[in-house]
């Protein structure tokens, strides 16, 4: 059983939706949009980190950027274990949830 934490969770969600076009700024922003507050770049990058070591995401290096002076942007895309662990973790969410009724968040 692979377990994720709510960081790990809410990180794989934002690079899925983003594709191609996820690297920590565009992570941070997509968080942004699905939570509505902002991570530090520190969460996201040591979060990223953790899960690279993982194999969940895989780190990809765009070479040289003019636009940022000659250096690299660092590209993120899940790996099929991170799909997997994605997978997995919506399963338990559904298990742990269910039986619960919505009226019981109502007043």
């Amino acid at each position: 059983m692979i377990l994720l934490s709510r960081a790990e969770e809410i990180i794989l969600l934002a690079t899925w939706k983003l594709g191609k076009h996820a690297y920590g700024v565009t992570i941070r922003e997509q968080v942004f949009k699905d939570i509505g507050r902002y991570w530090s770049f520190g969460v996201i990058y040591k979060t990223l980190k953790k899960m690279n070591r993982k194999n969940f995401v895989r780190k990809i290096n765009s070479g040289p950027v003019s636009e940022r002076g000659g250096r690299s942007k660092f590209f993120y895309e899940l790996t099929p274990r991170g799909i997997s662990a994605l997978e997995e973790i919506l399963k338990i969410h559904d298990s742990t949830w269910d039986g619960v009724k919505n009226a019981a968040f109502t007043k």
